[in-house]
């Protein structure tokens, strides 16, 4: 088995949907229906340790995936998955064509300017469809800059590489806040 830090996010629990242990999910994927297709396994953590959960039913509602695992019958066997995440081995992810990548893939990635000044390392991307941005830190502390095409103009997630054309005043926006 993978490690659960080497695993990939691609949902969480939101609650218990219905009396028959059905869960709502929040999902962390462009490929919700495959993702959350039945026999689907994933994985999830708690204090009583790690769980491979198979999705035995599924259908989305409103975008939401409704999953039944195998093995939860009724609304008091899956009320203790509230809140946990669903994670699945990098590798089993869908291999996305040239150009494209996952959000994940950016942490690690060195940030510079255009003009070739170093901002830092990505330690994590924040956000979500529509306002997703990275966590960059470096000589300036930590920074954050919104993963546009307009400001993220080359990412090349094989040689760990961003290369951004920041608007004016972007990078100096973490020193005015450290200052207040």
């Amino acid at each position: 088995m993978t490690s659960w830090d080497d695993m990939v996010l691609v949902g969480r629990v939101a609650r218990p949907h219905g009396l028959k242990g059905h869960v709502a999910i929040n999902p962390e994927t462009d490929f919700v229906e495959d993702r959350f297709a039945p026999g689907s396994t994933m994985w999830t953590r708690s204090a009583a340790g790690e769980e491979a959960l198979t999705i035995g039913a599924s259908r989305v509602q409103a975008g939401r995936p409704i999953v039944a695992f195998e093995g939860f019958a009724r609304i008091e066997d899956v009320e203790r998955l509230a809140g946990q995440e669903l994670r699945v081995p990098e590798g089993t992810l869908r291999a996305l064509g040239p150009g494209r990548y996952y959000e994940h893939q950016l942490a690690g990635c060195a940030v510079t300017t255009v003009a070739g000044e170093e901002i830092g390392t990505v330690v994590r991307v924040e956000g979500g469809s529509g306002g997703s941005r990275l966590i960059v830190n470096g000589p300036r502390g930590e920074i954050q800059v919104p993963l546009a095409v307009e400001i993220c103009i080359g990412i090349d997630v094989e040689r760990k590489r961003i290369t951004v054309a920041p608007p004016d005043g972007l990078l100096e926006l973490n020193e005015i806040r450290s200052k207040q």
